[in-house]
């Protein structure tokens, strides 16, 4: 009889009222001391491990906490550190930490970008230069700690030594040779054959091996250094048990992946588009392993249903002597509970399901196949899917009608490029190297405690109003101020550029406490599109119009584009993904209309999470951008030549993806380039891109403000490869993160900075 157990593979660290954040930030402002901050980290690591306790799940994850991204944490255990923050012999102080992650005054932070195709950002490992050793086996203190004041074994989380080096760099590129990868594991691999070997010397029974990076292979003969690395560690700690532990995508060198020396084997059978089934019902699967099956969706919000997943997970209990019954990943990427969402009408409060939530999910499965009643359990869950899915909401007849009918229509800009860039120019009469920034400005204490006291009452709508007119006024000038050529009002109005959108749009749910992690302590709460999406009022549009009232100055407007809304958001799965796009391109392309009969020449429509959604394989790729750019065309493509369209985008390599960007025909694109030390840059070099670009100049997830030279050398390094006419000089993202001295200091430097460029472009004429 096959035994049947619950599993979970990682918990949200934020805390229900986001405890771990401010933590963080007390501790980055100096409010609180390391011995407070160590305090207090350990009760909410307790606090969360006794959660999962309670909820019943048999085994249960340790060391999935972070202070700030788990791929940090491992790189700094094994001190690859970027040379430039010095090499240690010692565990890392807070501060040497945090100085990685965020920079400091002299040093740029290290590189970060997107965790595979979801909205975490993960701190790239840097190996050139380094001299890997074990600093702390921050493994065995996080499993000792559960032991001791909780009594359980917990299962160490660890991100396996391949998946590591893969998401790494070396000499600026992502390692992907196979003598890179062998070269590296040499010096790499005997760190955690130590660690293995410690753990298993202090008791613990199961390790969880994170090779996340397996769902990648496209055959099996990539296998070859997994197999290494599994054989090593059985060698160096031979009673421990390792759950090797996939996730994201299907395996496709699937019969190579289950006979390697691993005692159980995660695999995800939510996000596998249904191929880790197949292989399983054609190859089968080895019956001393475990089965460690994914079957609850670890990055979306809805209820399981659960009489399905029990037939999916009665069907692999016959393929296995020892079923786990899992999230499909880490539960890190959903929000924590339910409980908060006050406002959630019944209909659709019984379709969410968070992690606390996820976890009961598991739980019924497992009791389920062991035999236990759960039947009142899977009728209540049968009656509140029914119940969403009928509700009025899921049915609204008439953007069913307009998504039926969007064949009817050619979503095409009036001109070709060329003939929009002359039109645009002789109305904008912009100069040369125009400088602008991306969006927003610091939202700062003020304007939080505005909005917190205006959503609670305590402020009324005319005094919310006219405070947030002040703030775009005041920012207006000092944009003036500065000389910036194009403005932006500020998006004081907005706490994130996707939330705010589901807050004015039928379809969206905008969540009280659904915050996830975005990177360190940065929180989100991405809206829940769980119906129609339809347009009912114009969103942007007055504030557009009063911030161009302000000013001479050409102002922006802003909007979020369909698929980062799409991205960001937790997307309804009872229809197609590309419908719900559209659904959202349709609306917008309403905003956008309304934006240019109000006045608004330019209109920004941000896509920064265009390439970080791609498929994980690259077979899916094209159906994924063709569904990308139509979606951009729909909403932008209703203006006339004279309104210029601008786009944004983040942590994205471009080479692959230069024909899409183009396809997307917006008359500018702004992207990130500081954070990759100008790598993207040469994306550029060989590609016959006609329109216009803002390649990023600074880095503004740091708080380090950068030089004057320093912009004008990234200004002079982006036109080596950017014709002068064709270049924008921006920052690379947003402001709001920052504080106003930081930002007023740092674009006072890139002005002086376009300035010192252009002096010299004209002297060389």
């Amino acid at each position: 009889m096959t035994t049947v157990k619950s599993s979970n593979l990682g918990y949200p660290r934020l805390g229900e009222q986001r405890e771990w954040k401010k933590l963080l930030e007390s501790f980055w402002k100096e409010d609180i001391d390391v011995s407070t901050f160590e305090k207090t980290a350990k009760a909410l690591r307790l606090t969360n491990l006794k959660k999962q306790i309670d909820a019943g799940i048999d085994i249960i994850p340790v060391a999935d906490n972070s202070n700030y991204d788990h791929m940090l944490d491992t790189a700094t255990a094994f001190n690859l550190i970027p040379t430039r923050f010095g090499s240690y012999d010692r565990p890392l102080t807070l501060n040497e930490y945090y100085d990685i992650a965020r920079g400091n005054k002299d040093n740029v932070a290290a590189d970060m970008t997107k965790w595979f195709n979801i909205n975490y950002h993960y701190t790239v490992p840097e190996f050139d230069q380094t001299t890997p050793r074990l600093l702390e086996n921050r493994w065995l203190k996080y499993w000792q700690e559960a032991h001791d004041e909780l009594g359980i074994d917990g299962k160490p989380v660890i991100v396996g030594p391949v998946t590591l080096i893969k998401l790494g760099k070396l000499n600026g590129d992502y390692v992907s040779s196979e003598s890179d990868i062998n070269r590296l594991l040499d010096a790499i691999l005997p760190l955690y054959q130590q660690v293995f070997k410690e753990l298993e010397q202090a008791g613990v029974t199961w390790v969880q091996l994170d090779e996340p990076t397996l769902v990648k292979l496209e055959d099996e003969t990539g296998v070859a250094p997994y197999r290494r690395v599994v054989e090593a560690l059985r060698e160096a700690a031979p009673s421990l048990n390792i759950e090797l532990q996939t996730y994201f995508d299907s395996i496709d060198p699937y019969q190579a992946v289950i006979q390697l020396p691993v005692q159980a084997i995660g695999l995800d059978f939510v996000h596998g588009h249904g191929e880790n089934l197949a292989h399983v019902r054609e190859f089968g699967f080895p019956k001393d392993k475990v089965l460690a099956a994914g079957v609850i969706d670890g990055h979306n919000v809805w209820t399981a249903n659960l009489s399905k997943k029990l037939e999916l997970v009665r069907e692999l209990q016959k393929a296995t002597s020892e079923l786990w019954i899992q999230p499909s990943n880490t539960l890190l990427h959903v929000p924590i509970t339910t409980k908060y969402e006050t406002a959630a009408g019944p209909e659709l409060l019984g379709g969410l399901a968070f992690a606390d939530e996820k976890l009961q999910e598991i739980v019924i499965l497992t009791q389920t196949l062991n035999g236990q009643d759960t039947r009142a359990v899977l009728a209540k869950n049968a009656a509140a899917l029914k119940a969403l899915n009928e509700s009025k909401a899921r049915n609204n007849t008439s953007v069913q009608t307009a998504i039926k009918h969007l064949s009817d229509t050619v979503f095409e800009r009036q001109g070709k490029y060329a003939d929009r860039a002359i039109a645009q120019q002789e109305r904008l009469q912009l100069p040369k190297l125009p400088t602008t920034t991306i969006g927003s400005f610091p939202q700062s204490s003020e304007v939080r405690a505005k909005r917190a006291a205006w959503r609670k009452g305590r402020l009324s709508d005319e005094a919310y109003q006219a405070f947030i007119e002040s703030e775009t006024k005041r920012w207006l000038k000092i944009q003036e101020d500065i000389g910036l050529d194009v403005l932006v009002h500020g998006e004081f109005e907005r706490t994130d550029m996707v939330e705010y959108f589901g807050q004015k749009l039928d379809g969206f749910y905008a969540t009280q406490n659904g915050w996830v992690q975005s990177y360190g302590s940065r929180g989100v709460r991405p809206p829940v599109i769980f119906g129609d999406v339809d347009y009912t009022e114009p969103i942007t549009v007055a504030a557009s119009q009063f911030a161009q009232s302000q000013t001479k100055k050409i102002v922006k407007g802003m909007l979020t584009a369909p698929l980062t809304i799409i991205n960001w958001s937790f997307v309804r799965d009872d229809i197609a993904r590309a419908d719900v796009q559209n659904q959202i391109a349709l609306a917008l392309r309403q905003e956008v209309l309304n934006l240019e009969k109000a006045g608004i020449k330019i209109i920004q429509v941000d896509e920064p999470a265009l390439r970080e959604g791609l498929p994980l394989k690259q077979r899916s790729w094209q159906d994924y951008l063709d569904e990308a750019v139509y979606s951009f065309k729909i909403t932008t493509s209703g203006v006339s030549n004279e309104t210029q369209i601008h786009t944004h985008m983040c942590y994205s390599d471009f080479e692959d993806i230069i024909d899409t960007i183009s396809a997307l025909d917006a008359d500018v694109i702004s992207i990130e380039t500081s954070r990759s030390h100008g790598e993207i840059i040469s994306a550029f070099e060989d590609a016959d891109y006609d329109k216009q670009i803002g390649l990023g100049v600074y880095d503004i997830h740091s708080p380090r403000i950068p030089t004057v030279a320093e912009i004008a050398d990234n200004i002079r390094r982006g036109l080596k490869v950017i014709d002068e006419k064709q270049f924008w000089v921006n920052p690379d993202c947003g402001l709001k993160t920052r504080t106003e001295d930081q930002t007023k200091t740092a674009l006072t430097n890139l002005e002086k900075a376009r300035n010192i460029v252009l002096q010299e472009l004209v002297a060389d004429v």
